[in-house]
């Protein structure tokens, strides 16, 4: 073994996008957070998350950054890549969660899956 670690995703994918807004908690802990930590626990491939500068949901109230106008409860998009089984396996997860906002499936094509050369636990990956 070199010590350089197979590529885990290439090819046909699904992407997972989950659309919470930054205030948004499970068990004192920012949604978008667990989710993320959910994710690796479940051995998915990587998470990313997101912030928006302005957007609006199933309210209607627009949450912005611009200065005049500052909202606390910015939106924020959790999205994660993998297989299409890896990702249909995770749902039950997020069922769990109660997630308020937006859950979206979308497929896609991995072209490039790869950590950075000397990568930590904490410094690689992402979607």
């Amino acid at each position: 073994m070199t010590g350089a670690a197979e590529p885990r995703l290439g090819g046909p994918a699904l992407r997972l996008t989950v659309l919470v807004g930054e205030n948004d908690r499970c068990h004192h802990r920012p949604l978008y957070s667990e989710i993320v930590h959910r994710a690796r626990a479940a051995g998915l491939a990587g998470a990313s998350v997101f912030r928006g500068v302005e957007g609006f949901g199933a309210s209607s109230m627009v949450h912005t950054a611009r200065l005049l106008s500052l909202s606390e409860d910015l939106p924020v998009a959790v999205v994660v890549v993998d297989t299409e089984e890896r990702v249909r396996a995770f749902l039950p997860e997020l069922a769990g969660l109660a997630v308020e906002g937006l859950v979206t499936l979308e497929r896609c094509e991995v072209l490039r899956y790869a950590g950075r050369a000397g990568g930590t636990a904490a410094g690689e990956g992402g979607a």
